[in-house]
């Protein structure tokens, strides 16, 4: 029996990666990207993409990446064919290890976010008292 490849709507590819779904059509408009399309022209990602938006996602928001300096990025690591080479890494290992790192270090990211608000909190309300 033969697998069929794994598809899902825009809805849970932004729900994956956090984000919007107008960032993801942005992303496809400024980066060339090209959808599969239902008969009823709905989008439709398998895990390349995923991981194709994952890797945008990574070179703007993580590594602060122009727009137009992610392009010039992802033209350095671009596959050959679709399928053939993955930006992430040369194999589905190497790909699997990039996106638990990213993952980390997303997490990590987080909880200094956190701890941040926690602290502008504390400053905040020391304000209100002198007040």
């Amino acid at each position: 029996m033969r697998m069929r490849k794994r598809q899902f709507r825009i809805g849970e590819l932004a729900d994956r990666l956090n984000i919007e779904r107008f960032i993801i059509r942005f992303w496809e408009k400024e980066f060339g990207i090209k959808t599969a399309r239902s008969q009823g022209r709905q989008r439709y990602y398998d895990e390349h993409d995923l991981e194709r938006f994952t890797l945008i996602k990574d070179l703007l928001y993580g590594r602060g990446f122009t727009i137009a300096g992610a392009k010039k990025e992802l033209e350095r690591v671009k596959p050959t064919t679709r399928g053939a080479s993955c930006p992430l890494g040369s194999t589905d290992t190497d790909s699997k290890k990039r996106i638990d790192e990213l993952k980390k270090q997303l997490k990590e990211q987080r909880e200094q976010f956190e701890q941040q608000i926690v602290t502008l909190k504390t400053q905040l309300s020391k304000l209100r008292e002198l007040l």
